[in-house]
């Protein structure tokens, strides 16, 4: 295993243990995750509670295993355009802007899945082993990345509205 092989490795693990982490929370409380999505502004939020935890979860085991990476890495940057549409454009960048977060924390995981989605998961990994290549010349794992990109648009066209403001 070559040294860009274990470069590929620690991310695709430590996007792994993001995506598992936030997909095991949300699942862990369906009824407070969607209370958090009606508060955000998302249309049936119970639905995009479910859909949160189980693409979570997805997402990250895929990532984890190296299986089927491009679309793994599509979904993640999928759930971080949701992210960021709904909440964090509207913080600014920084992180530590309140009351929610900028979107410096969302952008850095979607630019992380993009490189992953083009370079593919390495020699450590399921796609390696089948021999299961999507990425070709880099251009496939792009366009499956941008596919990402638009699900995401996609879910925040149909499911999300921005929330009036509170009433003074």
């Amino acid at each position: 295993m070559t040294a860009i092989d274990t470069a590929l490795l620690i991310l695709r693990l430590w996007l792994a243990i993001v995506m598992l982490a936030h997909g095991i929370n949300h699942a862990r409380s369906i009824d407070g995750t969607a209370s958090w999505f009606e508060s955000k502004g998302f249309r049936q939020p119970r639905l995009n509670a479910r859909m949160s935890a189980a693409g979570e979860l997805a997402i990250g085991l895929g990532i984890a295993g190296g299986l089927l990476t491009s679309f793994a890495a599509a979904g993640l940057i999928a759930t971080m355009t949701v992210a960021f549409g709904s909440i964090h454009r509207f913080a600014g960048f920084f992180v530590f802007k309140r009351p929610d977060e900028g979107y410096e924390y969302v952008a850095t995981l979607a630019i992380a899945a993009l490189a992953l989605a083009i370079v593919g998961p390495g020699a450590a990994s399921i796609d390696n082993a089948l021999a299961i290549d999507v990425t070709f010349d880099g251009w496939t794992g792009l366009i499956i990345a941008l596919g990402g990109l638009a699900a995401g648009v996609a879910q925040l066209a149909v499911f999300w509205r921005r929330p009036a403001p509170p009433a003074a």
